[in-house]
């Protein structure tokens, strides 16, 4: 069982059975990830302009077709090269937090851990059923004739995906020709639930449901041993149809991940397919170019063909002719790199990185903008935010996307998370939480970008750039803004950037009992990372910055946790059961601070009691339904209420704050109670406000009281008036203050 702030199993099977009903609602989700495919290497990003000014480009029109459907995301960043993009696409952590931080060669076989929870593991867990196909890059040996299953932990069967044909050493990925992949599902014995099948398109020759381009599966002269992008695409278009088939019959969602190879290095093997060049015979300005420009070309048009025929079953699953089984309306497709285009003639000859700096490896812009492009046709109307056929400069990360999965699936992200949700911004309902910033490591230095700046930290020194004004990094302002300097590197040192090849957040779990100090070493769990025989990481001892750590209640009876001294951590869950009885507190000793880096949860009975500290997180604080937040003091974090806030004395809360239907505000008016809340940023409503006289409150007199306050103020609390002492009070709302004023 893994050791990880997970969904209890009575939570799990409460949510399943809460959307079964509603499935519908839930988007299907197709992610289409292809390979070092260069920011500009789109139409929207540069080859549209291209082909109208008469230069060569390359052939996408299903990616167009894409784009004139859905938005694309002109300010979107992957990582810097294979290991660590899957790896933070994966599990929603950034480099500095992941296992996988560089091309390290043994990250083919322990990237991703047991622990760690993945896009695969979180929608299966919802409901949806799962399918992977495409390099996986991790868990197996990089030999070509009898590859071996070194780590079954970080499979992709060991990670929520049932459906899979995958490669797993990402050097076997460096030819399109490998003799056999894995599959799943396996038969009844097969180690980590995968099957090692030859690599053949057998089973889709002669055989008329499947469309004969772009494979050309049926010509005499297709290799027998296949192109694995071909094997891929027509497994995902597989799963694509039986997928739409059981949406439409139980409302049971799907979701597919098709991480092609293309158009990763080697660039030849195109050529040993049949009619490999037919879509560019017809351009005059084919001939001009370079082989291996001529090769690249090739490859992405043909997975663009592969991507239009998986769009195609969408909107008719069946082939037949008849849409009205399409499911396109209600399934998220994505398009995306994983980081930018490599240096090489090809990627120079169509201007595939659209003028960025540098290239795949580099920490500039060249190497780590990736084009993006989502399409959802039921959100994506002309009354929408998001309106199909443009472009936005939204900054978003792929660490952006599991947590924003999990929010469309309804289900909690898992615990810490660097990624931040943009259900918001793609359903048009909610708050956005702002992304705060972004962190990128590579081998010539590490960079933290927030909002048009970007900071590159080198062994030689510091770079500044203002990307709105200098998108290709060219005038390096540093000198002239040091504050900003000093305080974006602050930010970039603390999110482990500078830390040693290895290093990741651990996961750890409290063992006190009733009362005891949260800084006693021996009420926490260890951390060991290993595999056959080999130790790759340990760490013990009291919280630090670098823990993911759960308070949970696993008893019949409440408990409390203690703590005594500063508490910082990445993480922490306060997770109690769903009885009165199993209420877990995490108590503050008198003005105690508690940091959770990059996130606060209350779950269940949790109970956060505040005595004058402060809690603080540079991201958020998550108080689930059934769960308090008690107390007086300062919250620097923004806060997202489903339960309930309890204050007697004012919480002073330094980011946004935001409600759920269900929750409660509740306020204890005293002598000396300014305000319940006093929000800097801005505020959304939607519960319900108790308030009740304390001490010295009778004695006050006043004809109206301040609630709430905040920079703006959207939404109502579900009451519109409240009695105090037989006295009735409406709630009255300015554009930064909710208060009670005598009837």
């Amino acid at each position: 069982m893994k050791l990880v702030s997970y969904i209890s199993a009575s939570l799990l099977s409460f949510t399943v059975a809460a959307f079964a009903a509603d499935a519908t609602s839930r988007p299907n989700i197709l992610y289409f990830y292809v390979d070092d495919m260069g920011w500009g290497a789109i139409g929207p990003n540069g080859q549209a302009e291209r082909k109208a000014r008469g230069l060569p480009y390359v052939l996408t029109p299903n990616l167009d077709r894409l784009a004139a459907e859905g938005v694309n995301f002109t300010r979107s960043y992957g990582c810097t090269v294979c290991s660590p993009a899957r790896s933070s696409q994966q599990t929603g952590f950034h480099q500095g937090h992941t296992f996988a931080d560089r091309n390290d060669p043994d990250n083919a076989k322990k990237a991703i851990r047991a622990d760690d929870l993945t896009m695969g593991e979180m929608l299966a867990s919802a409901g949806y059923t799962t399918g992977y196909w495409g390099k996986w890059g991790y868990g197996g040996s990089k030999g070509q004739e009898n590859p071996t299953i070194d780590n079954i932990q970080t499979l992709p069967t060991s990670h929520g995906y049932r459906h899979v044909v995958a490669e797993l050493h990402h050097v076997r990925a460096h030819t399109f020709y490998q003799p056999t992949l894995w599959t799943a599902p396996a038969s009844e014995g097969a180690i980590g639930g995968l099957d090692l099948k030859p690599n053949s398109m057998a089973r889709y020759r002669d055989n008329k449901n499947y469309p004969d381009e772009p494979a050309l599966q049926n010509h005499k002269d297709y290799p027998e041993t296949a192109y694995c992008d071909d094997v891929y695409a027509f497994a995902a278009l597989d799963f694509v149809r039986k997928g739409a088939r059981e949406y439409h019959a139980s409302g049971k969602p799907f979701f597919g991940l098709l991480a092609v190879q293309v158009p990763h290095a080697p660039f030849d093997e195109i050529e040993r397919l049949p009619e490999w060049d037919r879509a560019y015979r017809n351009k005059p300005f084919f001939k001009q170019l370079s082989r291996q420009a001529k090769q690249w070309a090739a490859m992405v048009t043909r997975i663009d063909a592969h991507f239009g025929n998986i769009l195609n079953a969408l909107e008719d699953p069946n082939g037949d002719g008849d849409r009205s089984d399409s499911v396109a309306d209600n399934t998220l497709v994505i398009f995306q790199s994983d980081n930018g285009g490599p240096q090489h003639p090809a990627r120079n000859e169509f201007h595939a990185n659209g003028g960025l700096r540098a290239a795949k490896g580099k920490i500039e812009e060249g190497g780590i903008r990736i084009p993006t492009i989502m399409r959802w046709p039921a959100k994506m109307t002309s009354t929408s935010k998001l309106r199909a056929g443009t472009s936005t400069d939204q900054v978003i990360d792929v660490t952006d996307l599991l947590p924003t999965f999990c929010e469309l699936a309804r289900v909690p992200a898992p615990l810490g998370v660097d990624g931040v949700s943009l259900a918001p911004t793609l359903t048009g309902e909610g708050l956005q939480r702002k992304r705060e910033f972004l962190i990128h490591e590579a081998g010539n230095g590490q960079s933290i970008i927030r909002g048009n700046h970007k900071l590159i930290r080198r062994k030689r020194g510091f770079e500044l750039y203002d990307l709105a004004a200098d998108r290709a990094e060219e005038n390096n302002i540093a000198e002239a803004h040091p504050e900003l300097v000093n305080e974006l590197r602050s930010l970039l040192i603390g999110e482990r950037v500078a830390e040693p090849r290895g290093f990741a957040a651990t996961y750890h779990h409290w063992t006190g009992q009733l009362t005891r100090r949260t800084s006693r070493p021996e009420d926490w769990t260890d951390y060991v990372y290993a595999n056959a025989g080999k130790t790759y990481m340990k760490d013990n001892g009291a919280p630090r910055l670098s823990w993911i750590a759960t308070i949970a209640n696993k008893e019949s009876k409440p408990n409390v946790a203690l703590a005594d001294k500063t508490m910082e951590v990445l993480a922490l869950e306060i997770r109690g059961g769903y009885s009165p009885r199993s209420e877990q507190e995490l108590r503050l000793a008198k003005g105690v601070d508690l940091s959770g880096r990059n996130e606060i949860r209350l779950t269940g009975r949790a109970k956060l009691s505040v005595n004058g500290g402060s809690v603080s997180s540079l991201r958020r604080l998550e108080i689930g339904p059934h769960a308090t937040l008690q107390g007086t003091g300062a919250i620097n974090a923004d806060v997202r209420s489903q339960g309930s806030i309890a204050t007697h004395a004012g919480f002073h809360v330094v980011g946004d704050y935001q409600e759920s239907d269900s929750a409660q505000l509740h306020v204890i008016l005293g002598k000396n109670t300014k305000t319940g809340l006093h929000v800097t940023g801005d505020a959304l409503l939607a519960g319900k406000l108790t308030v009740i006289e304390g001490p010295g409150s009778e004695k006050d007199g006043a004809n109206a009281r301040t609630i709430l306050t905040a920079r703006s103020i959207s939404g109502r609390f579900q009451n519109d008036r409240i009695q105090l002492g037989g006295i009735y009070y409406s709630i009255t709302y300015t554009d930064g203050s909710v208060s009670l004023v005598k009837l």
